[in-house]
């Protein structure tokens, strides 16, 4: 349970103010149909999450526990500073979403753009250091509907009132702190 508790936080965390958020608002204001939207960005990150955290997987049983554990010390000192960078959204980012219903144009800019993004990064670093895969993508997941529901819901109103950039200082200690606790474990093991 702990690898869901921990995934969970951290991937709502840095997933506020990130561009996959800014296009859950983006769809919000031109398809104006909240459920298709949710349902798009629930069956777009399962499936981007899955992949994830199958790759992290992969690298944890083809890395000695040294090596596991000095990559991810790196991913999660990276991850931490590049979530002090806020995100934008870029036109180049977003398909043309105009052709397409409210669920299939979510599920696929959703499914892109989280394609490199630090969320999916964090969750090969997680599935990688937690022996559960299942509850990571299932922690990830979550965090990832615990940030983007509301603002599909609520829309611009909310998201004005978030103090972003304490939000992307917590969550770079917290990715800081796993990066430490992941080098000290490196350090202890030799």
């Amino acid at each position: 349970m702990e690898a869901f508790f921990v995934s969970t936080g951290i991937v709502s965390l840095a997933e506020i103010g990130d561009k996959t958020q800014l296009l859950a608002l983006l769809l919000a204001a031109r398809f104006r149909r909240p459920w298709p939207i949710i349902w798009g960005i629930l069956v777009a990150t399962i499936v981007n999450h899955a992949l994830a955290g199958a790759v992290g997987q992969i690298a944890a049983d083809m890395l000695s526990y040294q090596w596991q554990h000095g990559l991810l010390a790196v991913s999660f000192l990276a991850v931490a500073a590049w979530t002090l960078v806020p995100d934008k959204l870029d036109e180049e980012d977003t398909p043309p979403i105009g052709r397409y219903g409210a669920f299939m144009a979510t599920l696929v800019a959703f499914f892109l753009a989280e394609m490199g993004d630090k969320t999916q990064i964090a969750t090969v670093v997680l599935a990688a250091q937690f022996d559960a895969y299942v509850w990571v993508v299932m922690g990830t997941t979550l965090g990832m509907l615990l940030a983007n529901v509301p603002v599909v819901l609520l829309g611009n109103a909310a998201a004005d009132k978030l103090p972003l950039t304490w939000i992307r200082r917590f969550t770079a200690l917290m990715f800081l702190l796993l990066g430490l606790y992941s080098g000290w474990l490196v350090f202890q093991s030799t």
